[in-house]
C-alpha cells in the first residue's frame, strides 16, 4: 500500500485524462459558502504546553521560482509532478535538489533559513496562462493564470501537550494528499478559507463575502521516529498528533509548521488548485512539502522560543 501510494505520488499516471487533454473546471459542488463552513476549535494546551511561535519571512515567491518537480516525493524525475508549484525558501530546489545544493544555495527567508517550502499553485480560471502548452500547466490539464499570493505567513508552533525537540536537518515533511479524489485516503488535509476569518476550514474551495479572498492553511506532521529524516512513501517517520496535542508512541514532538497562504481576487472570480490531471483539481488534493535546511543554531533558536511561550520572528 505505502509502495503503491509513492508511486501515485511521485509519477501519477494520466488516467482517463490523456496526456495533454485539459481537466475540467472543479464541479460546483466543490465549492461552499463561507456561511455554512463550521467554525473550528483548538485542542486546550494542558500544564506542559509549549505555546510560544516563531514566524519566519520568506517573501511571497515574488521572483515566480516554479516548476513541475517534486524533490521530496520523485527526486531526479524533471516534471514528475504533473502540475506546478510555488516555492519560498531555498532558490535553488528543483527535481535535481540534493541535501548539499539546497545547503549552498541562496534563499528568500530571512535570517538565512534556506529550507524549501512548496505547493501546488492557484489559479485564476478566466484567464489564460503563460504555461498554457507546458508541463505541470495546460499540458497537464492545468489552465488559467497562476496567482502570486498576497501573503504568505511561515510559522512554527509548539505542541499543546508537551514542549518540544529540535527538528534534524535534511527533514522531509508532506502534508495532505494529491491523490485523494480517487482513493479512499486518510492523509487528505485541505484546509481552504476565507481572509479574515482565520477559524472557517473546508475541504471545498470557501465562496468568499466581499472583501474577503481565499486562503489555503497548510498544516504539517510534528510527531517524528526520532531516527530518519525521510521514509519510504514519505510519512512513516512522521506523524500528525492526536485531538488534544499527544505525539503517538515512540514519536517526539517537533515544532508543528503552519504556511497560510492568502489570495486577492475581485468576487466572484473562478479558481482552482493544480493537480495531477485525473485528480480534474478537486479541492480535496491540495497539499504542500518541506525541506529543513536550517543550521542547527538556527533551529535550537526556534525551540527555545517555542518552549519558552515566546512570539519570535526570524532575523
Amino acid at each position: 500500500m505505502t509502495l503503491a501510494l509513492s508511486l501515485c505520488l511521485g509519477v501519477a499516471t494520466f488516467g482517463a485524462a490523456g496526456p495533454g487533454r485539459p481537466a475540467a473546471a472543479p464541479a460546483g459542488h466543490q465549492y461552499v459558502d463561507l456561511a455554512q463552513v463550521a467554525r473550528s476549535t483548538a485542542p486546550v494546551g494542558g500544564p506542559d504546553a509549549s505555546t510560544g511561535s516563531y514566524t519566519v519571512d520568506c517573501g511571497r515567491n515574488e521572483d515566480g521560482h516554479r516548476n513541475a518537480d517534486n524533490v521530496v516525493v520523485s527526486p531526479g524525475i524533471v516534471n514528475g509532478a504533473h502540475h506546478t508549484h510555488d516555492y519560498v525558501g531555498n532558490l535553488s530546489t528543483d527535481a535535481l535538489s540534493t541535501d548539499e545544493t539546497l545547503a549552498a544555495a541562496d534563499t528568500t527567508c530571512a535570517g538565512g533559513d534556506r529550507s524549501t517550502y512548496f505547493w501546488p499553485v492557484l489559479r485564476r480560471l478566466d484567464r489564460t496562462g503563460a504555461d498554457a502548452h507546458e508541463p505541470g500547466g495546460g499540458a497537464h490539464g492545468n489552465s488559467g493564470e497562476i496567482l502570486t499570493a498576497s501573503s504568505v505567513r511561515v510559522e512554527f508552533r509548539g505542541n499543546p501537550a508537551s514542549s518540544v525537540v529540535a527538528m534534524p536537518r535534511f527533514l522531509r515533511l508532506v502534508t495532505g494528499d494529491p491523490v485523494a479524489a480517487t482513493t479512499a485516503s486518510t492523509d487528505a488535509r485541505a484546509q481552504w478559507g476565507c481572509s479574515g476569518h482565520p477559524d472557517r476550514f473546508s475541504t471545498r474551495y470557501v465562496r468568499c463575502p466581499p472583501g474577503s479572498g481565499p486562503t489555503r492553511t497548510l498544516d504539517f506532521p510534528s510527531c517524528w521516529d526520532g531516527l530518519a529524516t525521510d521514509s519510504p512513501g514519505h510519512r512513516a517517520h512522521v506523524r500528525f498528533p492526536t485531538a488534544d496535542g499527544t505525539c503517538p508512541r515512540a514519536t517526539f514532538p517537533v515544532p508543528q509548521l503552519r504556511v497560510t497562504l492568502t489570495y486577492d481576487l475581485p468576487d466572484g472570480v473562478p479558481f482552482a488548485v493544480d493537480s495531477f490531471p485525473e485528480q480534474l483539481r478537486d479541492p480535496l488534493t491540495d497539499h504542500a512539502m518541506f525541506v529543513n535546511v536550517m543550521t542547527a543554531d538556527r533551529m535550537a533558536e526556534l525551540v527555545r522560543c517555542v518552549n519558552r511561550d515566546r512570539r519570535c520572528t526570524a532575523a
